[in-house]
């Protein structure tokens, strides 16, 4: 197993620089790779909180794979996304896309999040959402979905024009338990929850990815379009 660089070399976030390392290695998505694109990112800023979300689609013979890593530190978030393209039918022949940007935590507007539980009549305080989505917006983009508008009246095939719904959006991730598991999950509520107590100067957050250290933001939106499922 390859051994990586430290994250927020020279700050005193190394516990959690190792977490993230030893989150990267566990992903086995080009981690040498990931590792020294978040560092450099990161800028020498300690890691505060992180996740990573890989994702893998097929396309039919072909297996596309890519990469989301969020980090936060106390001024900046960073946003690092790879993905992997094969040149040759044989898959001998590999490239990486890389993207990062780097968004300071006083420019995040909103962090939200969705949950899906099953059963819900059946609902205890122990039972785990099944899926949650975290979406952050930062730049004012918004997401439109728009839709054919309908009456009460299921027999009416008047044109009632388009409604539709506006999210304000930059990056959204959806981590399903079925997919990732309730831990993957769990993970992405606890970034969330550090990432709402950076954002609102409430100080450092109470949860295991805690840390002293700065929150580094994510890279160039190169293929923003990745980021969504």
């Amino acid at each position: 197993m390859e051994t990586m660089n430290s994250f927020g070399a020279g700050a005193p976030a190394n516990t959690k620089g190792r977490d993230l390392e030893t989150a990267l290695q566990r992903s086995g998505f080009y981690p040498r790779l990931v590792a020294d694109v978040v560092n450099d990112a990161l800028d020498g800023q300690a890691p505060l909180s992180h996740l990573v979300h890989l994702e893998t689609h097929f396309d039919r013979t072909e297996v596309h794979r890519h990469i989301t890593v969020l980090v936060l530190t106390s001024e900046m978030l960073v946003i690092t996304h790879v993905d992997d393209h094969q040149l040759d039918e044989s898959g001998e022949q590999m490239v990486a896309q890389v993207s990062t940007e780097s968004v300071p935590v006083s420019q995040i507007n909103s962090v939200v999040l969705s949950y899906i539980y099953s059963q819900p009549q059946d609902y205890k305080p122990s039972d785990p959402a099944r899926e949650l989505t975290l979406s952050i917006a930062w730049s004012g983009g918004q997401r439109v979905e728009m839709g054919p508008a309908a009456c009460g009246d299921p027999n009416c095939d008047a044109d009632h024009g388009y409604s539709g719904t506006i999210a304000q959006e930059d990056i959204a991730l959806r981590i399903s338990a079925e997919a990732e598991g309730l831990q993957a999950v769990a993970d992405a509520k606890a970034f969330a929850r550090a990432l709402r107590a950076v954002n609102t100067g409430a100080g450092s957050p109470g949860h295991p990815d805690a840390g002293p250290g700065r929150f580094p933001a994510f890279g160039a939106r190169l293929g923003r379009s990745h980021y969504r499922r």
